[in-house]
C-alpha cells in the first residue's frame, strides 16, 4: 500500500522526518517481527520500550517508524534518509487508527458486539458467538480462548491473554470478513480500552456482565479500572446491562434509556429480561424467561444462575442486532459454551471434573454455588494464585473458598518471573489454618491437576479452577504448553477394546 502521510487523517502527526511517501506491505510493533517495507510502532511498557528497538527494525526492513522521541528521530534520520520516521503524542492511539486504515476498516463491515465486566466475559462471548450464528448470522469471536470463526478455532499468536492490540485486532477482522462471517464478538478488558487497543471502534453493540475488584496491578485503584470499563459505552450504538450488578450498573443506566436493554435474575422489576425459577440440571438449566410481560419456560444446555444471567446478556444482544424473539427462543437448546468455562468431563468411578477458569474471589463464589447443587460425595477443589496478576487477591481467593470444600490443593497459574513458591506461601495466608491437613501445596498448575485427581475417590466431584490462558502457563516471558484435559485424560488407563 502506497501511503503519503501528508494526507493521512486522525493519526495527529506532529512531526515528519524522512520521506512523506512511503509503501507499506505489513505492520509490526515487535521487532523481531518486523517484515521488508513494515511500519514499526514503538510501543513502551512497564519493562520494554520500543524505541531501543528501531534499529533492530530498521535491520529488518522496516521502512516508517512511529514513535514519541523527536529527538531520537532527528538523529536516526540523518543515518537512515529513506526512512520515514512519524513523531505522535500517542503511539497506541496511532497505532490503532492507522491499523484501521491499513486494514481496510472491515470492523464497519461486521455486526459487532464487545463484551466487558470483571466475570462473565469469556462465557458471553462465546454464547454471542454461537446464538448469532445459530441464527444465521456466522460470527467470531476473539477473547481469552483464542480466536474463532463461526466455524473453528484458528492458529493465530495473540499479542495479549484477552483483548488482542490494534494491529492484530484489525488484521483479524479483516481475515474475519474475507472468510465469510458476518459478525464479530470480542471481549473488551480494561486494561485493552486504556490502552487505545479498540480506539476507533463503534461498537453495534455493548454488554455489561458486572463489576467487582480486580486487576488493581494495572488500574492501582477501583475507580480508574471503572472509569475504563465505562469507555466502551461511549462507543456503542446499543448498551445491554446487568441491572442486578451493584458495582457499575447505575452508571450506566445513567447513560438514558435510548438504546438500552437491562436483565436480571434477581427478578428486578425495572429488568426487559428476566429469569426467575431457575432450576439446574444433570445436563443444563431450565427457567421462566420474562420479556415485555409474557413468560415463557426455556431451556439451555448450561449450569447455574450466573451463567443463566450470561445467556440473558447474549439474548438481548441478539434483540439489539434485530432478530426475533421466537426465533432466538427456538435456537436456545442448541446453544454452545467455551473451553473450560463450566465444562463438565466425566470420568470413570462415578467421578465429575468440572474447567472453569473462576479467578477472582467473586467468581470463585458462584461457581461454589452451582456446582453444590450437582450430585457429589465429596468436593475437591484446586484454586490457584496467578503470578501476572494482583497479589493482594490471592488470600482473598483462599478465604473464599475456605471451609467449603472437602479437600483443597493450591497452585500456581502464570508465575511469571515469580518464585512459584512465594505464590503459593501468599495464597495459603487467606486460609485460617494454611497447615490443615485437607490443604495440598503444589507448584505448578500440572502438579495440582495431578494432585487433585489422585485424591478423587468414587462419587467425587474434582472442579479446578483459575485462569489458565490459550493451553499454556506462562513461565519467565515464555509460553509453555499445558493442558489440563490431557493431565485428566492420562490419569485413567485406556480401556481396552
Amino acid at each position: 500500500m502506497n501511503i503519503q502521510f501528508d494526507q493521512l487523517q486522525n493519526v495527529n502527526i506532529e512531526e515528519v522526518y524522512g520521506p512523506l511517501e512511503q509503501e507499506v506491505s505489513s505492520l509490526a510493533f515487535h521487532s523481531k517481527r518486523v517484515e521488508p517495507k513494515a511500519a514499526f510502532f514503538c510501543l513502551k511498557g512497564e519493562n520494554f520500550d520500543g524505541h531501543e528497538y528501531v534499529n533492530e527494525a530498521i535491520e529488518g526492513g522496516a521502512t516508517v517508524i512511529f514513535g514519541s522521541d523527536s529527538s531520537l528521530f532527528s538523529h536516526l534520520q540523518a543515518r537512515y534518509e529513506w526512512i520515514t520516521f512519524l513523531v505522535v503524542e500517542n503511539i497506541r492511539s496511532a497505532m490503532a487508527v492507522f491499523s484501521k486504515f491499513f486494514f481496510g476498516s472491515a470492523d464497519e463491515e461486521l455486526k459487532t458486539v464487545g463484551v466487558t465486566g470483571t466475570n462473565g466475559k469469556t462465557t458471553v462471548a462465546a454464547y454471542v458467538r454461537s446464538l448469532l450464528t445459530l441464527l444465521r448470522l456466522p460470527t467470531g469471536s476473539i477473547g481469552t480462548t483464542g480466536i474463532w470463526t463461526s466455524r473453528k478455532k484458528i492458529e493465530y499468536k495473540k499479542s495479549t491473554p484477552t483483548t488482542p492490540e490494534s494491529l492484530d485486532l484489525h488484521q483479524i477482522f479483516r481475515d474475519m470478513r474475507t472468510s465469510g462471517d458476518q459478525g464479530m464478538v470480542m471481549e473488551v478488558s480494561s486494561i485493552a480500552l486504556d490502552q487505545c487497543r479498540v480506539e476507533g471502534i463503534q461498537f453495534d453493540v455493548a454488554v455489561h456482565t458486572n463489576f467487582s475488584e480486580e486487576h488493581l496491578e494495572y488500574h492501582r485503584t477501583v475507580e480508574h479500572y471503572r472509569d475504563c470499563k465505562l469507555r466502551l459505552f461511549q462507543q456503542a450504538e446499543h448498551r445491554v446491562v446487568n441491572i442486578d450488578d451493584e458495582g457499575m450498573a447505575a452508571e450506566l443506566l445513567e447513560m438514558g434509556t435510548e438504546g438500552l436493554l437491562t436483565y436480571s435474575t434477581e427478578d428486578h422489576p425495572d429488568a426487559d429480561l428476566i429469569a426467575s425459577n431457575i432450576e439446574v440440571l444433570e445436563n443444563g438449566s431450565v427457567f421462566d424467561l420474562g420479556y415485555k410481560g409474557e413468560s415463557q419456560k426455556v431451556f439451555v444446555p448450561v449450569y447455574g444462575t450466573y451463567n443463566v444471567a450470561n445467556v440473558l446478556s447474549a439474548i438481548a444482544a441478539a434483540l439489539h442486532l434485530g432478530f426475533e424473539w421466537g426465533y432466538i427462543l427456538s435456537v436456545l437448546p442448541e446453544l454452545e459454551g467455551p473451553e473450560g468455562r463450566f465444562q463438565v468431563i466425566q470420568v470413570p468411578e462415578d467421578q465429575k471434573v468440572i474447567l472453569d477458569y473462576a479467578h477472582t474471589p467473586v467468581a470463585l463464589n458462584r461457581l461454589l454455588e452451582e456446582v453444590k447443587k450437582l450430585e457429589h460425595r465429596r468436593l475437591i477443589v484446586m484454586i490457584a494464585g496467578i503470578g501476572i496478576r494482583d497479589f493482594n487477591k490471592m488470600p482473598k481467593m483462599a478465604a473464599a473458598i475456605d471451609g467449603k470444600a472437602d479437600e483443597i490443593i493450591v497452585t500456581v497459574d502464570h508465575p511469571g518471573y515469580h518464585d512459584p513458591q512465594i505464590i503459593v506461601d501468599q495464597v495459603l495466608t487467606g486460609f485460617k489454618q494454611p497447615d490443615a491437613p485437607n490443604i495440598h501445596p503444589t507448584l505448578s498448575r500440572a502438579d495440582g491437576v495431578h494432585r487433585s485427581m489422585t485424591l478423587a475417590r468414587e462419587g467425587d466431584i474434582i472442579l479446578l479452577t483459575s485462569g489458565c490462558i490459550n493451553n499454556a502457563q506462562i513461565i519467565r516471558g515464555e509460553e509453555i504448553p499445558h493442558s489440563d484435559e490431557k493431565i485428566i485424560e492420562s490419569h485413567f488407563p485406556p480401556v481396552a477394546q
